[in-house]
């Protein structure tokens, strides 16, 4: 691992873990419980779950709303969660590593945020367990707002309308409880469910889709590709973690990092491929530009890492194969997601 690497994760995960224990030592763990869906929501979507000291409410959605895009958590007010995900985007990033404050690069590429609510755990390797905790690393992170959740809740303390707000939603002062759970509020509500794909394959519209990217629904479903082995269910993804054999050396240990166990080495989370035409670069670390690269990369077989997955044994394709399978991967896109004005900054 790289020397900053290895600096910038002990950073996180000791302020993650300090964090931890101050806010959550005195919480029992409790049942979760459902939001109803509103009209928009896909029928074909689980239910959301929000836990019982979370529960969806419109001020709760405002405030978390208004944090997403407020630099207020950054050092020096300088960028903000959106900044790193762009609602045009999917809530992904269109640079291969986005740059923090003071134009800080880390090593790993901006993931989508859409479908957040779904994740059973979050960040690449999988070590945060919930979404209200998440929140903590990238306001901590010297390479991302590289500020303190205790110091950006005493300057939302300062401005009366977050004063108020704060109150409207959780009943308290602003502080790092109410940052992590209004964050979390707003970003469980993106979901991305209504696109082609789902008018062809959920709401039996045969139309939506044509020859072309039938074929490519095809070849992506097939045993030769084994692509929805991993890239499975209603999600796109399993949310397992895999070695893809992008490398035969990373600089980034992935999963590794969190077990310590040298079969996680280098593996990361499987990520959806839902909006997947719209969140380029690819890969952790956004170390290629194009569809074309990924699926390239999966028909050769990968480097050799002893930690690659058995799946990715290479396969043939054609040119025009391909063009098929990308032209299927675009069908994933959510035009009403990108689009919806309920999640635009104000």
């Amino acid at each position: 691992m790289k020397q900053s690497a290895r600096l910038r994760f002990w950073f996180t995960r000791v302020s993650f873990v300090l964090f931890s224990l101050l806010f959550f030592s005195c919480e029992k763990e409790v049942p979760k419980s459902v939001v109803a869906k509103d009209s928009s929501y896909p029928a074909h979507f689980p239910e959301i779950e929000y836990p019982d000291d979370n529960q969806f409410t419109d001020a709760r959605y405002k405030l978390g709303k208004k944090l997403f895009y407020d630099p207020i958590l950054s050092e020096g007010n300088e960028i903000s969660c959106s900044s790193c995900h762009k609602p045009e985007l999917a809530f992904a990033h269109d640079q291969k590593v986005s740059p923090g404050i003071e134009g800080r690069l880390g090593d790993r590429n901006s993931p989508s945020l859409a479908n957040i609510a779904f994740h059973p755990r979050f960040m690449r390797e999988g070590g945060v367990p919930t979404l209200e905790m998440q929140a903590l690393v990238p306001i901590a992170d010297h390479f991302e707002m590289g500020s303190n959740i205790v110091v950006a809740a005493e300057r939302m303390v300062q401005l009366e309308e977050y004063r108020t707000l704060s109150q409207q939603a959780y009943e308290r002062t602003p502080d790092p409880y109410v940052i992590m759970r209004a964050l979390a509020c707003f970003q469980r509500t993106l979901i991305s469910g209504n696109s082609p794909y789902d008018d062809f394959a959920y709401k039996g519209n045969r139309f939506a889709l044509d020859a072309r990217e039938i074929r490519g629904m095809n070849i992506f479903l097939s045993d030769k590709t084994q692509c929805s082995t991993c890239h499975s269910g209603v999600l796109f993804s399993s949310f397992d973690y895999a070695n893809t054999g992008l490398y035969e050396s990373y600089d980034d240990d992935g999963r590794y990092r969190l077990t310590l166990e040298e079969g996680d080495r280098s593996k990361f989370k499987i990520p959806s491929l839902r909006n997947v035409g719209l969140s380029a670069p690819y890969m952790h670390d956004g170390s290629m530009n194009a569809l074309s690269e990924v699926i390239d990369h999966y028909a050769s077989g990968g480097a050799n890492h002893p930690n690659k997955s058995d799946l990715i044994k290479g396969f043939e394709i054609s040119e025009i194969e391909k063009v098929d399978l990308i032209a299927f991967l675009h069908t994933l896109t959510d035009d009403h997601f990108i689009t919806d004005e309920r999640h635009r900054e104000e």
